[in-house]
């Protein structure tokens, strides 16, 4: 039996400022910037589930909500929703957070992280421990995503 983590073991959140240089030309966040900033959450989230290198394997699900502008600050969240034998679901939530705190969610991101070895090659992950309702739900939506990734996958898309 391989060992389990709990989800709150590699919670994580990052909060960032958007800059000029993070807005395109429509003046909202750059989609692509947002993009970078949650892989790399995800990455952080992975590798501390992990505890070893990671890379990711495929970004099936990104939904805009609502936009951010130039002085919102923006806060990411990820947390493990699933493993397998190798791989992990990573789900990030994006909010806006105003000046007194409140948070509104603009986006939700669900990516497929493997762990590698030193020669990239695939290794086992230690197991997802479900603590809640929540959680056993997430997992088994999860589960659903993973059986589309791979029908994707088959299908070229």
């Amino acid at each position: 039996m391989r060992p389990a983590k709990k989800v709150e073991d590699s919670i994580t959140e990052q909060q960032y400022l958007i800059c000029p240089a993070h807005i395109n030309h429509y003046g909202r966040l750059f989609g692509g910037q947002l993009l970078k900033w949650i892989d790399e959450l995800a990455g952080i989230v992975a590798i501390r589930h992990c505890g070893g290198t990671v890379t990711t394997a495929a970004i099936d699900n990104l939904q805009f909500q609502a936009p951010a502008y130039t002085g919102d600050m923006i806060v990411l969240q990820g947390r493990v929703t699933y493993v397998g034998r190798t791989s992990m679901e990573i789900r990030v939530d994006t909010y806006r957070e105003s000046l007194d705190g409140t948070r509104e969610l603009i986006n939700v991101a669900y990516i497929d992280m493997v762990s590698i070895n030193c020669k990239g090659q695939p290794e086992e992950v230690p197991d997802l421990l479900l603590e809640t309702e929540a959680q056993r739900q997430e997992y088994e939506a999860a589960k659903k995503r993973k059986q589309l990734r791979k029908q994707r996958r088959k299908e070229g898309f």
